[in-house]
């Protein structure tokens, strides 16, 4: 797996329960898997070359599609504890025994689930642009951000422009490099279904809807935590990030500036050594 890279290693399949799964599987094995968790709406092809192969140079990378989503079979389930619970029928059928794990907005959700059920299973957790249970705006959008995921492009990858990025010439211009990385591959992931989307936005309404000031379950995440955003996330706010730093037990955060939602799509050299740094210790 060392020859491959984000862009050249296969689209495999493993079937678990009623889901075939896809997934995409590269770089050095020896130290613990680095499984991705993917954001709203977001495919095998909307992972960052930047990061997995920065990370693949010292350690396996796993990007999987979710049951349901884009090539993968089934039907996506309406809420974030049964895609956790997904997830880990998919750990479990490629014999994965201690991963990390990177959980980008959604997927940072979804991973504190795994965590969650599963404290045997994930060894350390990164967290970006992401927020806790019930926490401030999540799954209700201001409608001006919610217009933003119907628009339509020529090359509809730019939808992610203004979604992640912050309306900054710099901000803009690492959006765009973004982009350009993730349109690279040749062969491409299948596009996400209007039931995906659906139901996906329904999970993040329901995991949104659930109230508790004292965040208690976040007490039992007690694995590290890197927590990591932008200094303006306009779909998950920024202040849900202080929230998981503040209530988890072992919490660092990291902030960058003029950064919205894909805080580490834009400064992916930063966020690799930080997060290995932390992943390292």
């Amino acid at each position: 797996m060392t020859q491959f890279t984000h862009d050249t290693a296969a689209t495999q399949y493993v079937d678990a329960g009623a889901t075939r799964f896809a997934y995409r599987r590269f770089g050095t094995p020896g130290r613990p898997p680095l499984v991705f968790f993917q954001h709203f709406m977001g495919t095998l092809d909307d992972h960052d070359p930047a990061l997995s192969d920065a990370f693949a140079t010292d350690r396996e990378v796993i990007l999987f599609d979710n049951t349901g989503v884009a090539s993968s079979s089934g039907i996506v389930p309406d809420t974030i504890e049964a895609m956790a619970r997904d997830a880990i029928t998919f750990a479990d059928a490629l014999g994965l025994n201690t991963v990390d794990l990177v959980g980008h907005s959604m997927g940072g959700l979804v991973a504190q689930e795994v965590a969650l059920a599963r404290p045997d299973l994930v060894r350390r957790l990164v967290l970006v642009g992401t927020g806790p249970r019930g926490g401030e705006g999540i799954g209700a959008l201001p409608a001006w951000v919610a217009e933003l995921f119907t628009r339509k492009y020529a090359r509809q990858e730019d939808m992610w422009l203004p979604i992640l990025f912050a309306p900054t010439p710099a901000s803009q211009a690492a959006g765009r490099a973004y982009i350009e990385r993730i349109v690279a591959r040749a062969d491409r992931d299948a596009p996400v279904s209007d039931q995906s989307i659906a139901a996906q936005g329904a999970a993040l309404a329901a995991y949104g809807a659930v109230k508790d000031p004292s965040y208690a379950h976040l007490k039992g995440l007690s694995l590290p935590v890197l927590v990591v955003n932008g200094s303006d996330d306009i779909v998950i706010p920024t202040i849900n990030s202080y929230i998981l730093q503040q209530f988890l037990p072992d919490a660092e955060l990291i902030l960058y500036p003029d950064a919205n939602h894909g805080a580490h799509f834009q400064y992916p050299e930063l966020f690799v050594r930080h997060a290995r740094i932390f992943l390292d210790n």
